[in-house]
């Protein structure tokens, strides 16, 4: 791939020593249209890191995820400790519902069931808690007596930003299912457009390499269901490291790891 203006300078430029990479988590969120799907971007402002360019709801993991009664197995599945897998799949939730105002849980005594509502006032207020670290997801989902349904998050690929940028992170991506009764919001304040796209409609929005790749991979999709079939046999839990090259003619290109 053929780095961005931005990008290509910031690579020509690079001496290191590389910056450490925080852990992360993104959310390729999909609903269904007619008999395919679509998923949700959003375009990061032009004042942001990598703004100008179109990403999946994310951002880094803060202290305040841990989630609670959660599946056991994402320590295995994320290539993690316990507690730190446990802070991902927190992040990825908490994103989601900071960005998008969408809620990945159901009533405890219901496990099937899914909040069908997350765009009352009440819901709203307690968004702009949770952004401003006044409430932590797991103390709002405890007082409304809801449980995080991560059943609902598939955990997709890893991805490392390369060592030329200046911020650096490690991050899961997930493919999660829309709750029924639910839809996204632009309610983020870090984006200036948003829309929902067939993954085999984004060739022309710029967007950074593992967004496109994500894209391309799930386009082979024809449905929901298949995509959470490919989910079941896709490694997230091994990083993918793009390589850098500079040619003889001063280009610089990113060499995306060859992974299904």
């Amino acid at each position: 791939m053929v780095l961005p203006p931005a990008m290509l300078q910031r690579a020509r430029d690079f001496s290191g020593p590389p910056a450490p990479a925080r852990p992360a988590a993104t959310v390729v969120l999909l609903r269904p249209h007619g008999d395919a799907f679509q998923v949700y971007v959003l375009r990061r402002a032009t004042t942001m890191v990598f703004g100008g360019v179109y990403a999946f709801p994310g951002g880094v993991v803060d202290p305040s995820d841990r989630p609670e009664t959660i599946r056991t197995d994402w320590a295995e599945r994320l290539g993690l400790p316990d507690e730190q897998a446990r802070a991902v799949v927190g992040a990825a939730a908490r994103e989601l519902f900071e960005e998008a105002g969408v809620v990945l849980a159901g009533p405890i005594a219901e496990p099937d069931r899914t909040v069908a509502d997350a765009g009352t006032a009440d819901w709203e207020a307690d968004r702009a808690a949770v952004l401003r670290r006044e409430l932590t997801m797991t103390e709002l989902l405890n007082r409304r007596g809801l449980r995080l349904r991560d059943d609902l998050l598939l955990p997709w690929a890893r991805w490392v930003t390369p060592e030329f940028e200046p911020k650096r992170y490690d991050t899961w991506f997930f493919a999660a299912l829309m709750p029924e009764g639910q839809d996204a919001r632009d309610v983020s304040g870090e984006a200036d457009r948003t829309a929902w796209i067939s993954p085999s409609e984004a060739g022309e929005l710029p967007m950074l390499p593992p967004t496109q790749h994500t894209l391309r991979q799930l386009a082979a999709c024809a449905t929901i269901p298949e995509v959470v079939a490919a989910a079941a046999h896709r490694d997230a839990a091994t990083p993918l490291n793009p390589r850098i090259e500079i040619t003889a003619d001063g280009r610089v290109l990113l060499h995306v790891p060859n992974r299904p």
